[in-house]
């Protein structure tokens, strides 16, 4: 049980070690941000773009039922005055 235990620290260190060596300089970084910041940028306009057509098919869509709606109420009434003395009981 300590082998094993031992084995396994040591492959962790080993691992630990070797991903250290890894350098990054200041322009990787620098350009690393500014790709994310790009590509957030792009995702966000893309975005907003979409919700604008959507929002304006819906509009459209919704100005249709509301003409739709008034036209039925409209008609509702004419027949309801067309039907002669309606007493309400």
């Amino acid at each position: 049980m300590k082998t094993m235990m031992m084995i396994t620290i040591l492959v962790l260190m080993t691992t630990m070690m070797a991903k250290s060596e890894e350098t990054t300089t200041l322009t990787d970084v620098k350009d690393e941000v500014v790709k994310q910041t790009t590509m957030l940028r792009d995702h966000l306009s893309n975005e907003w773009v979409d919700i604008k057509e959507y929002q304006k098919s819906s509009w459209e869509q919704g100005k249709e039922q509301n003409a739709a709606n008034w036209t039925k109420i409209k008609s509702f009434f004419t027949n309801l005055t067309g039907q002669g003395n309606v007493t309400q009981n």
